[in-house]
Formats: structure tokens, C-alpha cells, sequence
């Protein structure tokens, strides 16, 4: 069974670049080699990519006329739309919109055979998978910053998720990758 994934760049203070603070600019402002060379290949791992209406959005009006490093992965790995009102993917190739109930989808594409997927894009998204528990692991790209604004990566929840460190990763530029499973698996 696939894992989802869940991969993120966010501030030193939790904040996503979902708003306006300043987080998109510290991460295009980053020249670390190594750091773009490990994020490459860790695309070429993904079975696809998953996300939301607003996500795809924002990446299928950039990638498919990219020349950024990222690009030939980004425009040939599978991605998945989760929308309920989108009508056609088209605008992006090897793209796919799935409508359903969230959950219902997640356990599909977890059954079907393949690479691990990998869920990215604003924190609408991110918080419905948090919420629903379907998350399996979770990789944060914390980004040398502190903002002070902006929106939270994790949502407000019920009760505490315990997470166990798998993994951390520092590159040259002060950007630490850091994964983590919950605790019970």
C-alpha cells in the first residue's frame, strides 16, 4: 500500500506561504545547490502528486512553460486535483481531478499500486488530509525565516498527534528538512 505523503516548506513559526508574508520570497530567494539537487530527486520518487483546486490553479499557470529545474518532474509525474467544482485538468498534462469524498479517494489511490504520493499546496488542503488522519508522513521544509504572519501549517485539532522523527536533513542555505510518522505506526 502507497503512503501519503505530506510535503511542505513553511517558516521557523509554523506559517505557510499561503498569505502574503514573505515566505515565497525567502523561498525564490534561496540558492543552495545541493538543497534543489535532493529536492529533484525526491520528486522523481513521488507515484504523484496531490492537491487542491487553488493549488493547481497557481502551479498549472507556471509549470507546464517552466524552465525552472523542477519542471520535467513537476509536468511528467501523475497529479491528482482534489474539487468538487473543477471541470478540466487539461490546462496541466498527466493530471486528473478527482471529486469525491477526500477520504474515500486517499484510501483508492493508497491501494493502487506505485510510488508513495505526495500531497502539496495551501493549507486549506493540508488541513483537511491533518484532519481526516489519512496522513502517513509528514516532510517540512523550514525554511530559515521567521514571519510572524500567515497561515499555520497544522489546524486546530481535537487532541494532540504525536509524531516520531525519521529523518532530518540540513543544507548549506539554514533549510532543514525534517520527517516525521506518527508515533503509533
Amino acid at each position: 500500500m502507497r503512503k501519503l505523503i505530506l510535503g511542505f516548506y513553511v517558516s521557523i513559526d509554523g506559517k505557510s506561504a499561503d498569505a502574503d508574508n514573505g515566505i515565497r520570497d525567502v523561498m525564490m530567494g534561496i540558492d543552495d545547490t545541493e538543497q534543489e539537487e535532493y529536492f529533484v530527486n525526491q520528486l522523481w520518487e513521488a507515484g504523484a502528486f496531490l492537491m487542491g483546486r487553488n493549488t493547481y490553479a497557481a502551479m498549472a499557470g507556471f509549470w507546464p512553460t517552466s524552465g525552472h529545474p523542477s519542471a520535467k518532474a513537476m509536468n511528467e509525474i501523475p497529479k491528482v486535483v482534489f474539487s468538487r467544482t473543477l471541470r478540466s485538468a487539461d490546462d496541466w498534462p498527466e493530471t486528473r481531478i478527482a471529486s469525491g469524498d477526500t477520504a474515500e479517494e486517499i484510501a483508492k489511490l493508497k491501494a493502487e499500486p506505485g510510488k508513495d504520493l505526495v500531497a502539496a499546496g495551501g493549507t486549506a488542503f493540508m488541513h483537511s488530509l491533518i484532519k481526516l488522519g489519512v496522513v502517513d508522513e509528514y516532510r517540512l521544509w523550514v525554511l530559515p525565516a521567521v514571519t510572524g504572519k500567515g497561515a499555520a501549517l497544522f489546524p486546530e485539532l481535537d487532541e494532540a498527534v504525536r509524531l516520531r522523527l525519521v529523518k532530518s536533513t540540513a543544507f548549506p542555505s539554514g533549510v532543514l528538512e525534517l520527517r516525521y510518522v506518527p508515533a503509533d505506526k
